[in-house]
């Protein structure tokens, strides 16, 4: 697993004050009210995953081209106010110092910078062993399934869509031709199969954006097939490549994975994600889902590493703060349990009433 982030530490960055997170380095769950920073913490830590790759894998590198990849990252990743570095500094942070980042591997490697307000880059703080290379990390961004209509991806090189680079990866990702079967470990090819068997069939990517779905001989337009589909199908396609190839990928980081997927979907979601985590994939996902959370609880084993993470608003101080724990009962506060149980109470209380009557 030393292709695991463990550690991100964020000081003055976007919403956060003082932020520590420790992951496991397999799954990881992040939850949270509207407006808490799940996505932000998300995109910092594939931005300082994915920093180093822009590099050949043998490339001698200094800090000042370091320096520039990972501003570089940054800003097409978060696209802050006038494409202004200094933007991503916490508003409101007044003169309480730098913006400052830190991101630890199990590897060793470790990369911890910081910018002010008028920086135009970040400057390297320290980059224990991050100059070399790194193994690729994909993001499935929320509106993944814009990523296989067709003309989009020559769309967003051609002109400045409101898309964050985390679209423009995943187009490279999916275009990418399929891997040799000997390059499909594990159960992998199980995952795919149950994708393919759950779908009715495959999409097949003709490149250039153009995507078909085809299920025995027939074939139709990718448009024309259920979203939740497509997001599977994107899945497949993800594993097909070897874009995410578990125990030697970088992490993997979805947000919102639940969006349009029905239960029955959800459940096979989880149960591939915790195969892959089982082949030393590491996984965060940040999550609004009841059902997926009760699936991870109810479907993991006893040496499955699943950690949740609650980010809050503190009421005295308003910060945002992080509640970490390997049991899903302690996850505290859980907006999402409670909102399920507001649900239920009502629901009992109008049948009570309903008795009544």
């Amino acid at each position: 697993m030393n292709n695991a982030i463990t550690r991100l530490q964020l000081t003055n960055f976007t919403k956060f004050s003082e932020l520590t997170i420790d992951f496991s380095p397999r799954i990881n769950v992040i939850i949270g009210e509207n407006s808490t920073g799940k996505t932000h913490l998300l995109k910092v830590a594939y931005s300082l995953c994915t920093g180093r790759s822009s590099f050949k894998n043998d490339a001698e590198i200094d800090d000042d081209d370091l320096s520039n990849a990972v501003t570089a990252k940054l800003l097409k990743v978060f696209m802050p106010l006038e494409n202004k570095l200094g933007n991503l500094r916490r508003h409101g942070a007044g003169n309480a110092g730098n913006a400052q980042m830190q991101a630890d591997f199990a590897s060793g490697k470790k990369l911890r910078l910081s910018f002010h307000t008028n920086s135009k880059s970040v400057v390297m703080q320290d980059r224990t062993a991050y100059a070399q290379a790194l193994p690729a990390s994909v993001y499935i961004p929320t509106k993944e399934v814009l990523s296989i209509m067709e003309g989009l991806p020559s769309l967003y090189k051609k002109f400045a869509l409101s898309f964050d680079q985390t679209y423009a990866d995943i187009f490279a990702w999916l275009e990418l031709p399929p891997a040799r079967p000997e390059q499909i470990i594990g159960r992998t090819r199980w995952a795919m199969e149950e994708i393919e068997k759950t779908i009715g069939g495959k999409f097949i990517f003709h490149g250039g954006g153009r995507v078909t779905f085809k299920a025995g001989d027939d074939e139709y337009s990718a448009n024309d097939m259920a979203e939740g589909f497509r997001k599977a199908g994107m899945l497949l396609r993800l594993l097909e490549t070897t874009a995410i190839q578990p125990g030697i990928s970088g992490p993997l980081f979805w947000d919102e994975p639940e969006t349009n997927l029905n239960p029955k979907l959800l459940r096979l979601l989880v149960e591939i994600l915790l195969e892959m985590s089982r082949m030393d994939q590491q996984i965060i996902i940040a999550t609004h889902d009841y059902v997926l959370l009760k699936w991870f609880d109810l479907l993991r084993n006893q040496t499955d590493q699943i950690r949740f993470h609650s980010l809050y608003t503190d009421k005295i101080t308003g910060e945002v703060k992080v509640s970490s724990t390997d049991q899903y009962l302690s996850v505290a506060p859980n907006a999402i349990d409670e909102a399920f149980g507001d649900l239920v109470d009502l629901e009992i209380e109008k049948d009570m009433g309903s008795l009544g009557k």
